[in-house]
């Protein structure tokens, strides 16, 4: 069975372990380009899907201020003959 500390609990033979020393990593390596390619992976992906309904909702939402400032005018021809 092998060594019975936590970490060698079973030798199990013709399996290769592949480990690398915490010293010769990078804290963040490619961190920043990574971060933008994965932004720019994520949009390529999404955009095609989620700009025409943003579209969409923005130009009803404009539309619609618009429709409503239009409708809350007062006519000037309706008070002509105030005093």
């Amino acid at each position: 069975m092998g060594h019975l500390k936590f970490g060698n609990l079973a030798f199990i033979r013709n399996v290769i372990y592949i480990r690398l020393s915490p010293y010769e990593q990078k804290a963040f390596p490619n961190y920043l380009q990574n971060t933008w390619n994965g932004f720019r992976r994520d949009f390529n992906n999404v955009f095609p899907y989620a700009a025409p309904p943003l579209l969409a909702s923005y130009l009803l939402y404009t539309w619609g201020n618009q429709e409503n400032e239009r409708a809350s005018r007062k006519n000037p021809a309706d008070y002509v003959n105030d005093e």
